[in-house]
């Protein structure tokens, strides 16, 4: 089992940044990846951005790509999610997991961002 615990969310004005962290316990030794999806009012859940473990490769969805940026502390098993410039519809909970697999496979609790015009 992998434990997973978003932190850093909060409240921004439009034009600001905000810095997201996520910490894995537990089993680390065999992750694949950890990243990032986001889930606003009435809407789906949705990619953010990844990050490999295995070489740091990274992907970012269209919409963040540019301002957000992804980045891993391997000692730690932790990641961050750097974002700037952002904007109202960057408001949202977002959600860190970890993967053992190409696809999530464990979630944090989520954390909200919300940005005001």
């Amino acid at each position: 089992q992998v434990q997973v615990v978003e932190s850093g969310g909060g409240l921004v004005q439009a034009g600001g940044s905000l810095r997201l962290s996520c910490a894995a316990s537990g089993r680390t030794f065999n992750l694949y990846a950890m990243g990032w999806f986001r889930q606003a009012p009435g809407k789906e859940r949705e990619f953010v951005a990844r990050i490999t473990w295995s070489d740091s490769t990274t992907y970012y969805s269209d919409s963040v790509r540019g301002r957000f940026t992804i980045s891993r502390d391997n000692a730690e098993s932790t990641v961050s999610l750097q974002m700037i410039n952002l904007n109202p519809e960057d408001t949202a909970v977002y959600y860190c997991y970890a993967g053992i697999t190409s696809r999530p496979n464990y979630w944090g609790q989520g954390t909200q961002v919300t940005v005001s015009s």
